[in-house]
């Protein structure tokens, strides 16, 4: 069963998902990166050029000819995931493939309506049995 993920009080959302990419990668885990749309996948994309800021975090589009041999895919259109490890959602919707992966990361900001639907999600995954692990990342800044 997928093992789900929230990550919540989250300031930038974006960078956290590069965080939490980078530290995948540095696990041996591939990460799909579930965009909303184009221009957030390469808002996304150019992000992980700088993070770690010393660092190389090796990512391409789904539709890249390397996608199958890379560990990030920044995808927008999740029609043929290229790998079952770590889903990364950055959508507002739940994403209908969530369960072939085996993790499933949501992160969750500081603003209502991003909480509200967050919230909705949470409770389709709680309610279908999914054991969910929070991570409330306002503790962290302290």
């Amino acid at each position: 069963m997928t093992q789900i993920d929230f990550y919540f009080h989250v300031e930038d959302k974006l960078r956290t998902a590069c965080t939490l990419s980078a530290k995948a990668y540095a696990r041996g885990l591939r990460v799909l990166a579930y965009c909303a749309d184009h221009e957030a996948g390469q808002k996304f994309s150019r992000l992980l050029w700088a993070a770690p800021p010393i660092g190389f975090v090796p990512h391409c589009t789904a539709g890249d000819k390397l996608a199958a041999v890379t560990p990030i895919i920044v995808d927008c259109e999740g029609t043929d995931p290229a790998h079952d490890d770590v889903l990364l959602n950055l959508r507002h919707e739940l994403p209908s493939f969530f369960s072939r992966f085996q993790r499933l990361v949501e992160i969750v900001s500081i603003d209502e309506e991003d909480r509200r639907q967050a919230r909705d999600r949470f409770k389709f995954y709680r309610d279908r049995g999914y054991e969910i692990r929070s991570h409330d990342l306002s503790k962290r800044a302290q």
